[in-house]
């Protein structure tokens, strides 16, 4: 992420959770950018307050107490975005029988495909291993997967040597 965002980038923490990501992002943008963070639990947006409120970072974020599939209606879809983060599951902490879904996930990731600029990275964290998460991991792989080479490049980024399902990573940077 630090080698794609700058100040004055709008970004997107498509799941904030605790706020650790946001944070990193905001700094990222400094003051003269912006990040919107999305989730649908209190708890995230609360945690994630409170981080941004500690740093002094709060004033250039906005934090949406919603799903990641509305961030089409949230955001303009004449606005550019640098990066997008994904932290797919459940809320560390945090009840694990919320958890994000295939067809939410994915209508977020195209939202953000048609705002995304020229070496524009949308960032998954993907985890396989808990109750539902094989179907998104598969869902999303497929997808991006998919996608044509001449105008998105995809790396998966994983161990293949442990012994439970660790999570991966699926970078989509626009060409």
């Amino acid at each position: 992420m630090n080698q794609v965002v700058n100040p004055g980038d709008h970004v997107i923490d498509a799941t904030v959770g605790n706020g650790h990501d946001t944070v990193y992002l905001a700094k990222l943008v400094g003051t003269t950018g912006h990040v919107d963070g999305f989730d649908i639990q209190s708890a995230a947006i609360e945690a994630t307050t409170t981080a941004l409120n500690q740093a002094a970072l709060n004033h250039q974020v906005t934090l949406w107490q919603t799903g990641h599939e509305h961030i089409a209606d949230k955001i303009a879809a004449d606005q550019p975005i640098k990066c997008a983060v994904f932290n797919l599951g459940y809320l560390p902490g945090g009840d694990k029988q919320i958890i994000t879904k295939p067809t939410t996930t994915l209508t977020a990731v195209k939202a953000i495909q048609e705002r995304l600029v020229t070496n524009g990275l949308i960032i998954l964290l993907v985890y396989a291993g808990h109750p539902g998460g094989a179907t998104e991991a598969q869902a999303v792989l497929d997808y991006a997967t998919s996608l044509d080479q001449h105008q998105f490049q995809v790396l998966q980024y994983q161990f293949i040597n442990q012994v439970h399902v660790p999570p991966y990573l699926l970078a989509i940077q626009k060409r």
